[in-house]
Order: structure tokens, then sequence, then C-alpha cells
């Protein structure tokens, strides 16, 4: 039995051209969005999905905590937190192994991009007073929307949004050539029940977003921080 409840599967926007054969799709997310009074735009980042609670740290499977060589230094930084977690879970991007996208602007290895309480998703604001409480940074904001009421402005705007090269400078790590973000995480920016996830928060992945090869953990590398020797960076 898992020890804790893993990270629920994020649904597509029916117009993400990124989907693959075991993906969702929500095809009835414009009555949902319709019920959001703000709604958060987070850039997508192309990392493992990482959890920090008391129990330990988790990669995306919770049957036990993970001992990958990635997640060497966010283990040893959750050694000086636990105590202080109580009912929080951490989510968070980690970027500190190179996946297909390799991000030249990096300042952090570690983005927190949601917090659960129990049986409850913290708001976008408690999730960026907790964040900044652990000194971890929030995956990248894109912009606050308040849906409008004609579904093809809505749609128009994200495919306008993800098209841009993104915060931390994305090149894609077959090519070596420069590329757009991979996608966007849409969330309610209040709180909502967990059983409750798939009507709050929806995605879109860009079209060729070329998915890592299963075998990427055996030739792996670090990524590069643009001040190298920060707290939780282990350096090889």
């Amino acid at each position: 039995m898992a020890i804790s409840q893993k990270y629920g599967r994020t649904w597509h926007y029916p117009f993400s051209p990124g989907t693959t054969s075991d993906d969702r799709i929500q095809h009835d997310y414009w009555p949902l969005l319709q019920q959001i009074p703000v709604l958060i735009h987070t850039e997508k980042l192309d990392g493992e999905n990482n959890c920090l609670s008391r129990h330990g740290v988790f990669a995306r499977s919770h049957a036990a905590p993970t001992t990958s060589a990635w997640t060497e230094s966010i283990r040893r930084y959750w050694q000086s937190i636990k105590n202080d977690l109580g009912d929080l879970e951490i989510f968070l991007e980690n970027l500190y192994a190179v996946h297909s996208i390799e991000y030249r602007y990096l300042e952090h290895h570690f983005y927190v991009f949601g917090i659960r309480e129990g049986q409850r998703w913290l708001s976008w604001e408690e999730t960026r007073f907790y964040a900044a409480m652990l000194d971890l940074p929030v995956v990248p904001e894109i912009k606050r929307v308040t849906p409008p009421p004609a579904r093809k402005d809505f749609e128009q705007d994200i495919l306008a949004l993800v098209n841009s090269r993104g915060t931390f400078e994305p090149y894609d790590v077959h090519t070596g050539q420069p590329t757009t973000i991979e996608g966007i995480v849409s969330r309610n920016a209040d709180g909502y029940a967990v059983s409750d996830f798939a009507n709050n928060v929806f995605k879109y992945v860009r079209k060729g977003h070329v998915k890592t090869d299963q075998h990427w953990t055996r030739h792996w590398r670090r990524a590069k921080l643009n001040h190298e020797g920060g707290d939780y960076v282990a350096i090889k």
C-alpha cells in the first residue's frame, strides 16, 4: 500500500495537440471554467514530479520514498524541513536532471506547483506563501485570467501564450535548437477538494514535445544553474 496518494493525472484541453494514447482529455472543460472566477496559467516544465511530505521524498509513484541520484540534493534539503511539514505535501518540478528540454537560464532546480493538505489542494496564494516559507520558488506564472464569455477567445489566448520562449530559455536536447515552452498548466486560483482535481486543473502540451526515453536515467546529466553552488545543489 502506498504511503500517500500520488498526484492526479492532469487532463488535457481538447485543443491540446501534444496528447498520447493514454492521456485523458477534458472535452467538457468550458462549462467547468465558467465556474472558476480566476484561472492561473503557469509554465509547464519538463522535469520529474516530486513530492515532499513528512514521510519522505517521492517520485511519481508514492509506494515508497525515492532514492534516485537526481533527488539526492532535494532529499538532503528535506531532512532540514521534514519535521515542519505536518500534513502539508509539497509537489514540485525537479529539474535537476535534464530530460527532453534543457533549460539554460535556471536559478534553481526545484519549482513548487502545488501543495496538498489532507483532502484539499491549497489556493495559489497559499501555495506561494508556503513555498516562500520553505525558500522554494514556484513554477513561473504566465497569466491570471477571468475566463471570457467566448470560448474561441480563450483558446486563441492560450495558443498565443504557448509560442513564447518561456522563463528559462528552453532548448531541445536532441537538436540543440531553441524551442518554445512545453506547454501550460491552468489551475483554479482558489483551493479545491482533492476529489475535484479534474474539474480545476487543465493542461496544454505543444505538438512535437519529445518524450524522454525511458532509459534516460542511464546517461543523465545535471542541469546547470546561473549561479552554481546554491543551497540545495550538489556540484558534480
